[in-house]
């Protein structure tokens, strides 16, 4: 059970410091990605694009 909680942690992590360059090729943008403030603090949780990549991510995967 931690080893799940430290990948969804690192996974998160991973997401918002690539965050800028995914808003640039439009993904964090599509419908079910999340922003929100709350306690003064900008929230941000990419549903959709998690979605679509790791899609895209095992698509590659199978053709390797």
């Amino acid at each position: 059970m931690l080893r799940w909680l430290i990948v969804t942690f690192l996974a998160l992590l991973l997401i918002s410091w690539v965050r800028p360059w995914l808003e640039k090729m439009g993904l964090g943008k599509l419908p079910g990605d999340f922003h929100f403030k709350l306690f003064g603090r900008e929230w941000f949780i990419p549903l959709t694009s998690t979605l679509l990549l790791s899609f895209v991510i095992s698509l590659i995967a199978r053709w390797l």
